[in-house]
């Protein structure tokens, strides 16, 4: 086991040699506490054999043995080294001595006048406020003020209680006599008297006037028959009727267009039509009652008219005022011979279309001879108007 060799203490030790020597003796112990450990380790190794030189293994109880030894060892080790850290501990803390004073040194260069001045402090926090002073001496009394504006008047005192009765007065005098009163009203009207007798008869008088005469008496048996007159003329021979029963559309343009009738005609043999069933041509003058009906499948915005030798009959004019589905109308009009008629359809504004009702009367005109032309009263035109509104 190695040794530890200590210095030789040659000059004196001063404070400062002093604690190094102090950590170098520690170091040296330290240093010594290593061998122990590496000394116990290598007898640990050479018990079990882990070293040469052993001829025989150690027994079990020679290995406990060593085993506490070694671990002796090591806890008086682990003491040494809790005092060798407390001595490391306060070399290491011990204060430091001041050496001489130095000679004292060149002076510094003298610093500007006036330094810089630092900012303003902040605002100190507000005093408490002070006790309230004592109350001064009453000052001297003002002068007297102006006389104030005489107040309003108040209101009106109760009412006082009534005042006992006074004595009754003397008696006045008497007064004059007063004017003649009004007349009072009739009385009632006596009793009626008793009938008094019969006075004589008079003159007979002078006879009246004669009376109304009276009812028409009870009418007379029938005489005989005359003779049968000749036979007159028969103006209603020329009549016709024509009809559109196949639920027809028609274009209606904005001057109008006719409406054709090809069914049920019936024509007398002065009336005749054209081949589209548009126009009826009346071979005999007189006055003639003609009339007209037309019903749509829809309400329509449409007028109807008759179209009497190319003119159109104002008289038997619909005009589209409000959208209906039937039209009908009747004139009685003067004609010369050979004059023509047509039923026609016309727009308010656009042209359109409409379509007739079907299986029955959609459109038919009517047409027939009043009176001859030698018994007309004169020219002109009587009409009969009546319009079926659809609600709808």
């Amino acid at each position: 086991m190695s040794q530890p060799t200590f210095p030789q203490i040659d000059p004196p030790l001063t404070r400062e040699g002093s604690l190094n020597e102090i950590i170098a003796s520690i170091a040296m112990e330290e240093l010594s506490l290593s061998h122990i450990l590496n000394a116990e380790g290598e007898k640990l190794q050479y018990v079990l054999g882990t070293l040469p030189g052993l001829d025989e293994a150690a027994a079990l109880e020679e290995v406990i043995q060593v085993n506490q030894s070694v671990q002796d060892t090591l806890s008086g080790i682990v003491e040494q080294q809790m005092v060798l850290a407390a001595k490391l501990g306060a070399a290491l803390s011990a204060p430091v001595l001041p050496g001489p004073t130095g000679p004292a040194g060149v002076p510094g260069p003298t610093g500007p006048a006036e330094g810089v001045t630092g900012p303003t402090g902040a605002t100190g926090a507000a005093g408490a406020t002070g006790a309230t002073g004592a109350t001064g001496p009453a000052g001297p009394d003002g002068a007297a003020g102006l006389a104030g504006a005489t107040g309003p008047t108040g209101p009106d005192g109760a009412a006082g209680l009534t005042g006992a009765t006074g004595p009754t007065g003397p008696d006045g005098a008497a007064g004059a006599t007063g004017a003649t009163g009004p007349t009072g009203p009739d009385g009632a009207a006596g009793a009626t008297g008793s009938t008094g007798p019969a006075g004589a008869d008079g003159v007979t008088g002078a006879t009246g006037p004669t009376g109304a005469a009276g009812a028409d008496g009870a009418t007379g048996p029938t005489g005989a028959a005359g003779p049968t007159g000749a036979a007159g003329p028969n103006p209603t021979a020329t009549a016709g009727f024509a009809a559109n029963t196949q639920g027809s559309t028609v274009l209606v343009a904005l001057g109008g267009s006719p409406i054709p009738l090809p069914n049920a005609q019936l024509l007398s043999p002065d009336i005749t039509a054209n081949a589209s069933n548009t126009v009826f041509t009346v071979a005999s003058a007189g006055t003639y009652l003609i009339s007209y009906h037309v019903n749509t499948t829809l309400s329509l915005l449409m007028g109807t008219r008759l179209v009497i030798n190319g003119a159109n009959n104002t008289a038997s004019t619909i005009a589209p005022v409000v959208s209906t589905s039937s039209f009908e109308n009747q004139i009685k009009v003067a004609l010369p011979a050979n004059s023509t008629i047509t039923l026609q359809m016309y727009p308010a504004a656009v042209a359109g279309t409409a379509v007739l009702v079907g299986g029955g009367a959609g459109a038919s005109l009517t047409i027939i001879r009043l009176e001859e032309a030698g018994v007309v009263a004169g020219s002109g035109s009587e009409h009969d108007t009546d319009i079926e509104i659809d609600d709808a």
